[in-house]
């Protein structure tokens, strides 16, 4: 489905997760397209909003999703902004999807550490969203999510029903808890220090700014997971989600194309290095 020419898609709805979140649930207009139309957990679109631009967006719903697919968005830009303004029987583009998502195949059947930090947890969603609706498939699942203050955390019905979930464990972080016992007070780094693991059945999955993430390498490498089983989501200025650009590359690597989602072992040499 992935091509040079966007395809139309419709707004079937729109629904406000935040003050400063929405997301936008799309079906082709085509409906060949919508049909055809089949992504992996961490894949990313290009969302192309007419007359005004384009930006790649991670698809946050899951596969089995009927022929819709969503988009959780948030306002940062010309683009964003526009999409913004959108709401149901609206019209946009879509290029994809892009990339190499997260690997679920090898996941199968072990346990999973799923890392993320701040807003930007959006690349691990629809990776949550297919563990918990296959629950049967995983062992234990750890999910460590920080925020910097308690109230930005989003979709909290949903950690409260993965939390729900049999066999999984749900910590979150903020550096302000402003007294909800649900947090820790600190950085999701710290949360670390609750977790135990088996190394050999046991594979980290991770999103979030760079800077956590190396935290949080440290942290798994410390509990025994060696780098083959920590997969990283990269975010790059990824402008045309053809690895044709190069605005996104990392080392000889093109985020858009070789990842989003990388196997740390790969990216080891350039990942936290400045100027990657």
């Amino acid at each position: 489905m992935s091509g040079t020419l966007p395809r139309e898609a419709l707004v079937v709805e729109r629904l406000e997760e935040s003050p400063d979140i929405f997301t936008l649930r799309l079906e082709y207009l085509d409906e060949d397209h919508r049909k055809a139309f089949a992504f992996e957990p961490g894949q990313f679109n290009m969302v192309y909003l007419h007359g005004v631009g384009e930006v790649p967006m991670s698809i946050v719903s899951d596969p089995a999703d009927a022929h819709c697919f969503d988009h959780s968005i948030r306002p940062l830009g010309r683009v964003t902004e526009g999409l913004a303004r959108l709401k149901a029987g609206d019209r946009l583009g879509i290029r994809g999807p892009f990339g190499r998502g997260w690997p679920l195949r090898e996941a199968e059947g072990r346990d999973l550490i799923i890392v993320t930090g701040g807003l930007g947890c959006a690349p691990v969603l629809s990776l949550i969203n297919y563990v918990m609706r296959r629950r049967d498939r995983f062992g234990h699942v750890t999910l460590l999510q920080g925020v910097r203050q308690a109230h930005d955390l989003i979709w909290r019905e949903r950690f409260d029903a993965w939390a729900g979930q049999p066999d999984t464990r749900v910590l979150l972080a903020a550096d302000l808890a402003m007294g909800d016992a649900r947090f820790h007070e600190g950085t999701v780094v710290e949360l670390f220090s609750q977790v135990s693991l088996v190394p050999e059945r046991s594979i980290a999955m991770m999103c979030g700014p760079e800077l956590m993430m190396m935290a949080a390498i440290a942290q798994l490498r410390e509990l025994g997971l060696g780098d083959g089983d920590l997969w990283l989501g990269l975010e790059r200025n990824m402008a045309c989600g053809n690895g044709l650009c190069g605005h996104c590359q990392i080392g000889p690597l093109r985020v858009c194309k070789e990842g989003p989602v990388f196997r740390y072992a790969e990216i080891a040499d350039y990942f936290g290095v400045r100027g990657f």
